[in-house]
């Protein structure tokens, strides 16, 4: 059985024909309208996208469900669920991205690689977002200027996959596909892809994004607390000393900030912005939380903030670039060093005709050797393009490595090489790297070797929790943070002005 179906095989086009009066009825969702638009604004520039467009097109990496009326059931429902998030929202990140994109600002987004169901806990979502706000806090330091905060949390379920099928032990089955497609326990019954989870990803979602709400705006995220933010099993490294040093520091200029007379009640002291995302994979999913914003007319995929195109479905004919050309959410485009210039550049003026700042992040993932020899041709061809586009490291994904007893790893050493090459090459271009891209948790893991605690291949299976790629854990991620933040400083001075000289 063939995992890579057409849409209009797999959902019969009165089924996705959302636009329908009888099908899909005119709802409100917070400030959704969910009816079909009469905007003539947004009306020209949709052209001839529409909700279900996507489906004339070929699309990669979807999964064949069984039962196609309990598809259809399931998408029903979704339609009919409010939104996860907001286009406000939406539009805020979009301008914090723009910034990025100017070296204004800089992009940490970080979480697990594919969340799960049987991971689910109150704890490690809390303990993945202090890890980002530690690192936050370390790149701020050094970079003196506002962190974007985005989670790959809330909605990173599904998962693309090479090859449709694994094989073990002369047993071939269809490959995992991501929690909210089917189970990763190696049997038929887990392997067969099952509509239902996308309701329980939904439910997910949704508990773990108000949960991240409340860190952020609850009290939890204040400035004050920045020296209660490490982890216990952190305190005692070389990191979390260099972190508890910070922290002294934080606290004592909060004290001078108080003293002349900004005081920690002030919102900017008590509360963050954080943000979500995910890869927009499972496109029937993706319709389903698709919202008409009532004060825009514009169309937003109201899973998460800000949705990401992978190395995969990023073709430029293919049903996943067809449907995020239409959403008003600012976008990834995760980039290889297989990505043409000019390739990438037609990609970008689909996904972003107006040439609109925060609107496309390109991501680029392509180990350090690779990236030193093909990112200044994108870089290049983007400039020459006069496209605007805020570029972002993931060295994660071009370095993943088999040990020796058979798991799937990833050195620091080879992810800091690639951090360093992505630092080096934009210095060379004069153009601003605009933020970094991790698969990283809370959790006390050995997924990845190396590191200033440093785990051996023989340290992997005592704490390998992942059943996708292997993550940083919370010491591997600070001390990432303490390196890049260093090369933000010496950016950030470098592009003082002389001492004794005047501007021109």
């Amino acid at each position: 059985m063939s995992l890579v179906v057409s849409p209009s095989t797999l959902f019969p086009k009165p089924f996705l024909n959302l636009n329908s009066r009888h099908h899909r009825p005119r709802r409100r969702h917070g400030s959704f309208l969910c009816q079909k638009s009469t905007s003539s604004a947004h009306s020209a520039a949709s052209a001839s996208w529409s909700l279900e467009s996507w489906r004339h097109k070929k699309a990669l990496q979807l999964p064949e469900y069984p039962d196609q009326a309990e598809v259809e059931s399931v998408l029903k429902t979704l339609e009919s669920f409010p939104p996860i998030v907001f286009a406000g929202e939406a539009r805020n990140l979009e301008k914090k991205l723009g910034q990025a994109a100017t070296g204004n600002a800089f992009l940490l987004q970080g979480g697990d690689c594919a969340e799960s169901f049987k991971e689910f806990s109150a704890n490690n979502i809390r303990d993945t977002f202090r890890v980002l706000l530690q690192m936050s806090v370390v790149l701020m330091f050094g970079a003196q200027m506002p962190i974007v905060k985005v989670g790959r949390m809330a909605g990173q379920f599904a998962k693309p996959r090479s090859d449709p099928f694994e094989e073990k032990d002369g047993i071939k089955l269809p490959s995992y596909r991501g929690d909210n497609v089917n189970g990763d326990s190696f049997d038929e019954k887990s392997r067969v892809p099952d509509p239902q989870r996308m309701i329980r990803a939904y439910l997910q979602s949704v508990s773990t994004l108000n949960l991240l709400r409340s860190f952020a705006t609850g009290g939890y995220a204040a400035m004050q607390r920045v020296s209660q933010w490490n982890l216990d099993f952190t305190e005692h490294s070389e990191q979390g000393d260099r972190y508890r040093e910070l922290a002294h520091r934080v606290d004592e200029a909060l004290g001078f900030m108080a003293a002349a007379g900004l005081t920690i009640d002030h919102p900017i002291m008590s509360k963050t912005e954080f943000w979500t995302s995910h890869e927009c994979l499972l496109l029937p999913y993706e319709q389903s939380l698709t919202r008409e914003d009532s004060t825009t007319g514009l169309f937003y995929d109201c899973s998460a903030h800000m949705l990401w195109v992978g190395e995969r479905t990023r073709q430029l004919d293919g049903a996943h670039v067809e449907f995020l050309r239409g959403v008003a959410n600012p976008l990834g485009i995760k980039v290889s060093d297989k990505m043409d210039p000019n390739e990438l550049v037609k990609l970008v003026e689909i996904l972003n005709p107006t040439n609109k700042p925060g609107r496309i992040t390109v991501i680029v993932r392509m180990g350090a050797e690779n990236l030193r020899v093909k990112l200044p041709h994108l870089i290049r061809a983007i400039r020459g393009a006069g496209q605007i586009v805020t570029w972002v490291s993931d060295p994660m994904h071009g370095n993943t490595t088999k040990a020796p007893c058979g798991l799937k790893t990833r050195s620091f050493d080879a992810i800091r090489a690639e951090v360093r090459a992505f630092f080096d090459v934009h210095d060379q271009q004069g153009s601003y790297p605009g933020g970094i891209h991790l698969e990283m948790t809370g959790q006390n893991v050995t997924e990845c070797v190396g590191g200033s605690r440093t785990i051996t291949y023989n340290d992997l299976s005592s704490r390998y929790h992942t059943h996708c790629d292997p993550r940083l854990n919370a010491s591997q991620s600070l001390e990432l943070a303490f390196i890049i933040a260093e090369r933000l400083r010496k950016r950030r001075l470098a592009s003082l002005p002389i001492k004794g000289s005047l501007p021109i």
